[in-house]
């Protein structure tokens, strides 16, 4: 009887232990129904994209090339046969909105626009390789490579200011649509500043993030204010 009642002991001891760990935070979080979850989609190439030069919202705001149009259309047919799209939202720029018509024009969807999604303004290094920038303005790209409140040259965005206004545009859209699946048509800074949010990450990671043109990362955000980073630079849809 006593072997017998210290096995009860012991599994009691275990079960309460088990029952600890399933109660811990993050192995077994409480029903808070489902999430907003952001798909975001980078915008198809410009001809400014495979010559690798600085394109914000300061530049010429250059539209998509026949390559990126094409890659909206790969895209758009990925999201249509998938149907878990529920509302589009794109960047003012030229290229999101052509990027966000063709998707949405498959989904049966309108467009909304919101002026938090732009790109970063990068000042004078607009339309320049980060070649050409090393070479005419050393300093001030060190100081940004070195800093997220360095600003470029000509009084551009900084990677900090841009938080700041990706922090607000997130918030808002997930109040505006907790529980539904939305695609946030933007570019290569926001979508790596909402990657980097949600984990939590340092500044620095906006440089060790790759993000293809017309690709595709997945964030959710639940009631609580946590968030799960479900996907990144997707891009299976255009091989």
């Amino acid at each position: 009887m006593e072997a017998d009642s210290g096995a009860a002991t012991a599994g009691a001891g275990a079960d309460a232990r088990a029952a600890q760990v399933v109660a811990a935070p993050g192995w077994a979080p409480a029903d808070m129904g489902a999430p907003a979850t952001f798909v975001l989609l980078r915008h198809g190439e410009t001809p400014l994209t495979p010559q690798k030069r600085f394109s914000g919202s300061g530049g010429t705001d250059p539209s998509l090339s026949a390559t990126g149009r094409e890659q909206a259309e790969r895209a758009a047919a990925m999201l249509a046969r998938r149907g878990t799209i529920q509302a589009v939202v794109a960047s003012p720029l030229a290229r999101t909105r052509e990027t966000a018509g063709i998707v949405a024009a498959r989904l049966g969807l309108d467009v909304g626009i919101d002026d938090g999604l732009r790109e970063t303004d990068f000042g004078a290094w607009e339309g320049l390789t980060f070649a050409e920038v090393r070479e005419r303005h050393p300093d001030d790209l060190n100081a940004w490579l070195a800093s997220p409140d360095a600003e470029p040259t000509g009084g551009g965005e900084s990677f900090a200011a841009t938080a700041t206004r990706l922090a607000a545009t997130r918030d808002k859209l997930v109040a505006a649509h907790a529980g539904r699946t939305v695609l946030l048509v933007t570019h290569v800074t926001p979508i790596k500043t909402l990657v980097r949010l949600a984990l939590g990450a340092p500044p620095e990671s906006l440089f060790r993030m790759e993000l293809s043109a017309a690709s595709l990362s997945v964030v959710a955000y639940y009631a609580d204010g946590n968030a799960s980073v479900r996907l990144l630079n997707d891009t299976s849809h255009l091989r």
